[in-house]
């Protein structure tokens, strides 16, 4: 329980209240959304809202994203992990959730909704390897650096595939279309573990000097491009000591 009242403790201090999450099965989680509206979070209003009790990020032709955006959780950054959500979206793009990531403020892009770190694929496919579930190092140079099915370590200068998670078949087989699907991520000091609907997707190891990250905010992706929609509820986090 002290876990989870720090983490109210530190965001309620930067302006974005959290909410113990008291469901049986909560074991120290809190959610960082309340299914009503958009208090804790900040991006840009033309695209994110509230419907149906989920945050609802979503671009047109009329209404385009200027760039891969983003909706970031205010006051609340994590090191060691547990993330739970819930998330579906149309075929036409992908999204995704930062994770030990950064807010970019500096530079051409200073003031805009603009995260680098961490990303966990979001995609409303199931066939290998565009897929939601691999980690793609968003602003970074290294692309995506752990692919569903794989256990990999990244360490001077390249990535080292050591064993297999899953199947192609089991992906496809565990991954709902069209439909609401359960995310997990899980963090452990230089180790990344990433599931959907309970199968093991991922599990990455980051070593490298100057790439590897250890703490930092979350988000919310809308990628640029044509017209998409994305939706995200019971996002819950429980961090470790």
């Amino acid at each position: 329980m002290r876990i989870a009242l720090t983490a109210i403790v530190l965001a309620v201090a930067a302006g974005g209240a959290l909410a113990e999450d008291k469901s049986a099965d909560a074991g120290g989680f809190v959610s960082l959304f309340n299914g009503k509206d958009l208090t804790g979070w900040d991006g840009d209003p033309r695209l994110w809202s509230v419907r149906g009790g989920a945050i609802r990020g979503e671009t047109t032709a009329e209404n385009p994203a200027k760039g891969n955006t983003f909706l970031i959780r205010k006051g609340v950054t994590a090191a060691d992990f547990e993330l739970r959500l819930k998330f579906r979206l149309n075929a036409a793009n992908n999204s995704g959730i930062q994770y030990r990531s950064r807010h970019v403020t500096e530079g051409k892009v200073a003031n805009a909704w603009v995260v680098h770190g961490y990303q966990g694929e979001m995609r409303n496919e199931n066939e290998l390897p565009n897929v939601s579930g691999f980690i793609y190092e968003e602003g970074g140079k290294r692309g995506r650096v752990c692919l569903v099915g794989e256990k990999a370590v990244w360490e001077n200068g390249k990535k080292t595939v050591t064993g297999q998670t899953c199947t192609a078949d089991d992906f496809k087989k565990a991954f709902k279309l069209d439909d609401w699907n359960d995310y997990t991520i899980v963090a452990r000091g230089d180790n990344i573990k990433q599931f959907i609907n309970g199968l093991q997707l991922v599990d990455f190891t980051d070593r490298e000097p100057g790439a590897a990250l250890r703490e930092g905010i979350f988000a919310l992706q809308l990628h640029a491009g044509k017209p998409m929609w994305a939706e995200f509820k019971d996002i819950r986090l429980k961090r470790f000591e």
